[in-house]
């Protein structure tokens, strides 16, 4: 039994040598309420099951209270291991500290997922598998996710689900028990009026910012009876009123003007002959995009 103790501990310490950003990445903290493993090696005695009271303490027999709340495991080890050589409890301690059970054993998955709610865990689990729990994402997401951790006091993780699941796997963070997982709705831009398709824009693309051109050709292109050298940009803007930008977007098709990067909540309208234009103001081009249907960047 004491070799196997000698085998493990000297395991841990070469696991530490050679990774240490295992430990370092770390970001499980301790809370009130939490269930703890403590162990000290070669000292069975020593070995206790404590859980956190409300005030952040575990209560050690022999050895006192000691706040371990918005510690790590690694760090409540160390603090206890540094508690007991300052007091002369012990010259050499080993303390190693595991969390048995979660005071809250749930995450809540929040926003443009299919199924929102709070769903139990018992285990850390990776923000795909949190996301999967929840029925996946809408088709209206945006793919920029974040995580609010258990202790408020943790600024919030973004996470950007990419649309390529090489590097969705590859960039995934963990969700602890108590955390929330909020799913934000994506940006959408507008393109009404002689188009093939009038419809609203999900600005989910992953690398570049969606033009006026990518935008006009997802809606289907322009009619032949469009007049697109009298097209508009209607921009809101930060005092909530709006924009109307000229934009001769006939030429932007030719090259000779460059093309139009557009900003979440920007309508494109390419108007009618002439004569059915007559009376296309920003208010009733507005209103248009509340019956708009929306068109999902494949």
């Amino acid at each position: 039994m004491l070799m196997s103790r000698w085998i493990a501990f000297f395991s841990l310490l070469v696991v530490m040598a050679v990774c240490p950003g295992i430990f370092a990445q770390e970001s499980l903290l301790i809370g009130p309420g939490d269930l703890l493993h403590v162990q000290v090696l070669d000292t069975p005695e020593m070995e206790q099951h404590p859980r956190v009271t409300d005030s952040g303490e575990i209560p050690l027999v022999g050895v006192g209270t000691l706040k371990v709340a918005g510690l790590t495991p690694a760090a409540a080890a160390q603090k206890i291991q540094d508690f007991l050589i300052s007091s002369h409890f012990m010259n050499h301690p080993a303390v190693t500290v595991t969390v048995d059970q979660y005071a809250t054993q749930s995450i809540s998955v929040l926003g443009q997922v299919k199924l929102p709610g709070v769903f139990p865990i018992t285990a850390p689990r990776s923000v795909l598998d949190a996301v999967a729990l929840a029925g996946g994402l809408t088709d209206v997401a945006d793919r920029h996710v974040t995580i609010q951790r258990r202790d408020r006091s943790i600024k919030p993780i973004t996470y950007d689900l990419s649309n390529d699941a090489n590097q969705a796997m590859k960039d995934q963070v963990e969700v602890y028990p108590g955390d929330i997982v909020l799913v934000p709705h994506a940006a959408i831009a507008y393109v009404l009026g002689d188009v093939n398709r009038p419809s609203g824009i999900v600005m989910q693309n992953n690398h570049s910012q969606l033009t006026a051109m990518q935008a006009v050709s997802l809606a289907g292109g322009t009619q032949p009876s469009a007049v697109p050298s009298h097209a508009r940009l209607i921009r809101r803007l930060a005092d909530g009123g709006y924009q109307e930008i000229p934009m001769n977007f006939s030429l932007i098709q030719k090259g000779k003007r460059p093309d139009v990067p557009l900003q979440p909540d920007d309508v494109i309208y390419i108007p009618f002959s002439y004569l059915r234009n007559i009376g296309a103001n920003v208010a009733g081009i507005l209103a248009a995009t509340a019956s708009a249907s929306i068109y999902i960047i494949p």
